[in-house]
């Protein structure tokens, strides 16, 4: 094959990172295979137990939406437990559609769903259609609010002061008081959840969502649906397949969560690639950059940079009303900008103002105020550890997560500095755990799946992981890149076998490897 940039080429999931890095793009001739080719009628397991008449019979008032005049919103009513729909009072699940602007080659419906978990989805849609008119033209694009979040019913476990205690101090302290705060504080969380939303957190796991998207589907009067789902979109889009593998006519499942196996394993192995992702591509970035933001003009000053700049913040923490800067603030912001190559001259201009704090103005104080507080926030974390602990089941040993915090810390410490923090939420999480769902990829037609090779939160090596458990899917590897989320943007390669994918029926037949754009 001629190579050519822009294209992809074959290439093997079990081969190593390092050998993916280096993979050229080639033409994709003579690899494509229709995307239904060998799939089998699954049943529906819902079909021996159906929802009550109440659920299945409703009608969606379908509105314009107050925030986003593009689509329609409507309110759907579901069972708290879907085991059990007739215990326990309804949930509101807020739900939302583009309708296709080209109604005469209308293909169908494509479902999409949020990230997070703790993410909201109700006005996806419209970006998404925005974003991929194509897909815009050819499907009705739906979302939601998964059940938990946004105008659904919500989960509340603390106030925006209570939650400041969670994030106080610094997680890389590993003296006996504050490995003691920290649990106290873990444990504190877990119990004002169990206080404030006691009947409704036992409820939020991702097998609930998966069938209140079933119910969402025959509300559509759709016999099958499509699904886009990026992050722990990804999850919720390989459940719902697995319980409902019939439903499903095509799935593009983006930026993966570890999805076969356990929360608690894929969260041990994010410090590692968000160190990776912040060591290998933002800090190089940013001394290269030295002349606009003064960080330093090699990786080494950076680094040195950032750690006199920490450890500053934990000696005087910057505190401004309700804003707190202090270590753990400084790591969580450069978590949440990594996760894109575009967000990196934000990030320094971030980093830039926090050393410059005195001389901002007022404005630009309040500006810099808003973007520290609004990446961890209680209401995202209510649903975040309300599915993350719900899910699966977690050690729960504290003496284990004290050893495996310093461990990180020391290994990894931009994200696993949190590790202590995080794990004992779990730990001590009074919920059982919900039934498995075991993902095996039976009875659906081909999925595709898209990776980045350094992404920071669904790390490449949990992609395989996912991909070797769903079988018969297919992977798109892109390298040269980190990013978090590879569809839609201005990759042609990714773009092109993804649209090839979803509007004309032609999944690859092998996994491929796209260049970064």
């Amino acid at each position: 094959m001629t190579k050519t940039a822009g294209q992809p080429t074959e290439s093997a999931p079990h081969r190593t990172r390092r050998v993916a890095l280096t993979v050229a793009a080639v033409l994709l001739a003579g690899l494509a295979a229709p995307a239904t080719a060998g799939a089998a009628t699954g049943r529906d397991p819902g079909d021996a137990d159906p929802a009550p008449a109440r659920y299945t019979h409703q009608s969606l008032d379908w509105q314009p939406c107050a925030q986003e005049p593009t689509l329609d919103c409507a309110a759907m009513a579901a069972p708290r437990d879907w085991h059990h729909p007739g215990v326990g009072a309804d949930l509101t699940i807020a739900v939302s559609r583009h309708r296709a602007t080209d109604q005469a080659e209308r293909k169908g419906t494509l479902l999409m769903a949020a990230g997070g978990p703790g993410g909201t989805g109700l006005r996806r849609p419209a970006g998404l259609a925005a974003d991929a008119p194509a897909l815009g033209a050819a499907y009705d694009i739906v979302g939601f609010d998964q059940r938990g979040v946004g105008e659904s019913t919500k989960a509340v476990c603390q106030t925006q002061e209570e939650f400041q205690e969670f994030l106080a101090g610094d997680y890389r302290d590993q003296s006996p008081a504050a490995i003691d705060r920290v649990i106290a504080n873990s444990k504190k969380l877990g119990a004002s959840c169990q206080e404030r939303s006691g009947d409704l957190i036992p409820f939020l796991t991702t097998e609930q969502t998966a069938h209140d998207i079933d119910l969402f589907r025959g509300l559509l009067g759709e016999r099958k649906i499509g699904y886009y789902g990026p992050s722990y979109a990804t999850m919720i889009g390989a459940y719902y397949a697995t319980l409902f593998p019939h439903r499903v006519e095509r799935m593009v499942l983006d930026s993966n969560i570890g999805f076969d196996s356990t929360w608690e394993k894929f969260q041990l192995g994010q410090p590692m690639s968000f160190q990776r992702r912040f060591d290998e591509d933002f800090v190089p970035w940013l001394a290269a950059q030295d002349a606009a933001y003064h960080w330093g003009s090699t990786p080494e000053q950076v680094r040195a940079h950032w750690e006199l700049r920490r450890a500053a913040l934990h000696d005087s923490p910057i505190v401004e009303g309700s804003l707190t800067i202090g270590p753990n603030q400084l790591d969580s912001i450069a978590m949440s900008a990594i996760y894109r190559a575009a967000a990196f001259p934000d990030l320094a201009r971030l980093l830039a103002s926090v050393d410059n704090w005195q001389s901002l103005d007022p404005a630009t104080r309040a500006t810099v105020a808003k973007v520290f507080n609004s990446y961890l926030n209680p209401e995202f974390l209510a649903e975040f550890f309300s599915v993350t602990c719900n899910d699966t089941a977690w050690t729960k040993d504290l003496d284990t997560w004290v050893r495996r915090g310093a461990e990180n810390t020391a290994r990894w410490p931009l994200a696993g500095a949190r590790t202590l923090a995080f794990g004992a939420v779990c730990a001590a999480w009074p919920v059982a755990p919900a039934p498995e769902v075991k993902v095996t990829g039976a009875h659906l037609p081909t999925t595709l799946m898209l990776n980045s090779v350094h992404d920071p939160a669904t790390y490449y090596e949990a992609a395989l992981g996912a991909h070797r458990a769903l079988r018969g899917s297919k992977l798109v590897t892109v390298t040269g890149n980190g990013d978090h989320g590879q569809y839609p943007t201005s990759n042609a390669c990714v773009t092109g076998v993804v649209e090839r994918y979803l509007l004309a029926d032609t999944a690859p037949a092998r996994d491929l490897t796209c260049a970064s754009a």
